[in-house]
């Protein structure tokens, strides 16, 4: 039996990262891995788990075939190893950190797959953004304005799992275990 692609979408300050190193352990327990990404942005760079590369090494993994799904999002390109599809075929569960607007070409790609949308109420998230510090007022803004677009049309593409991350890390944690439980392992229950 094939394992499932749950796919973990949401705004940058959402929460993706700590979630998703929050959850790794206990979604091990549950067969279920974490993919990471390889991204055109240094390794160096602070937050996600990612493999670092330049455009032009990015480019080349990309014609070559290497990922299983690739997309370009707010000046970088991300990309999904094609060890993610060996990983499904023997049965293991795979969570990766996909992009709201590559919904469609995941679904099609994956058509079983789970997507979940991390969500935060708008004054946490500008919080996290200023917090953090890698860009502009204008550019937050934009931001939002992108985030309130997608929640408008969230729906569309599939029926999408909604999991708050405005409160507490441990109660996101939780909500996403017992979605995969239910959803992905349904004889976990």
């Amino acid at each position: 039996m094939d394992g499932r692609l749950i796919y973990l979408m949401g705004p940058s300050g959402s929460g993706k990262d700590s979630l998703i190193d929050a959850a790794r352990e206990p979604l091990r327990e549950l067969n279920c891995s974490v993919m990471r990404r390889v991204i055109t942005r240094s390794a160096e760079s602070v937050g996600e788990d990612a493999i670092g590369v330049t455009p032009e090494e990015f480019e080349k993994r990309q014609r070559s075939g290497d990922f299983s799904l690739a997309w370009q999002a707010n000046g970088l390109a991300y990309g999904i190893p094609m060890e993610m599809d060996e990983w499904l075929k023997t049965g293991r569960h795979v969570l990766v950190n996909g992009s709201r607007a590559n919904l469609r070409q995941a679904l099609e790609r994956y058509p079983t797959l789970l997507p979940v949308l991390l969500t935060v109420k708008d004054e946490v998230l500008r919080e996290r953004l200023l917090r953090r510090g890698r860009e502009t007022i204008d550019q937050i803004d934009a931001r939002l304005a992108r985030n309130g677009l997608f929640k408008d049309r969230r729906s569309s593409d599939a029926p999408v799992h909604l999991i708050d991350n405005s409160g507490a890390l441990t109660d996101a944690v939780n909500q996403l275990l017992d979605w995969v439980k239910i959803n992905a392992i349904p004889d976990q229950t």
